[in-house]
């Protein structure tokens, strides 16, 4: 099972500095007054975060409600591995566009899906940062299809830039491109795979918010 030993307000505080998001934007965010965050951070009121308000803060930042305060449920697990030893990643209701854009304001986590740790590690991702999502949209076909869930690490975004395909926020619209290093200290090229859609060779880092890489992708049979 993951770890989430970290303290909510510490941790919420960590996400918040690693991606660029201040409290008054977080608070605007689930319709709270804009010193909501602050004083839940710093004052530690309130104690906890309201459940609405957690669902709504993990969607957004794209974490499991745990690392938030939340439970952390266990399910059945195959024979080779305990069902203690599972970790639980939240599948959120929502889509990253692989195509014009998809809003993501207010949308829940609708389920959640059971991996081996050992499993995890292999990917080399951090297990507390992990959300699934789905790909809509076919701009990175054939890497990734319409209806394709991904599983995305939050705790590897800006921070440990590399080329790769990652989760991003560009006008609060949530996508999902190759990005790569462009020449030039702070600048990045967004990519789409699908070359009937266009891509971005040369943006400013602020122009991007980089919300996890992808670390692995399943799809349907049809």
């Amino acid at each position: 099972m993951a770890d989430f030993a970290e303290d909510p307000r510490a941790a919420l505080d960590r996400l918040l500095s690693e991606r660029g998001i201040d409290y008054v934007r977080l608070s605007e965010k689930i319709g709270r007054n804009p010193a909501y965050i602050q004083q839940y951070i710093k004052r530690g009121s309130p104690r906890r975060l309201a459940e609405q308000d957690r669902a709504r803060i993990a969607a957004y930042l794209g974490v499991p409600e745990a690392m938030l305060g939340g439970p952390v449920q266990r399910v059945a697990a195959p024979a080779r591995a305990r069902a203690s030893d599972m970790v639980l990643v939240p599948k959120l209701a929502i889509g990253a566009s692989a195509g014009a854009g998809a809003s993501i304001d207010g949308e829940p986590v609708e389920g959640e899906v059971a991996f081996d740790p050992k499993w995890l590690r292999g990917l080399g991702a951090d297990p507390r940062a992990l959300s699934i999502i789905r790909v809509e949209g076919d701009s990175m076909a054939p890497t990734l299809n319409d209806g394709d869930d991904i599983l995305v690490d939050g705790g590897d975004a800006a921070a440990r830039l590399r080329d790769g395909i990652y989760v991003l926020r560009m006008d609060d619209v949530l996508m999902v491109k190759r990005v790569a290093r462009a020449p030039g200290p702070g600048r990045i090229s967004v990519i789409s795979d699908n070359p009937q859609y266009p891509s971005y060779p040369e943006l400013s880092m602020g122009a991007v918010q980089l919300v996890g890489r992808v670390v692995w992708t399943g799809r349907r049979v049809r």
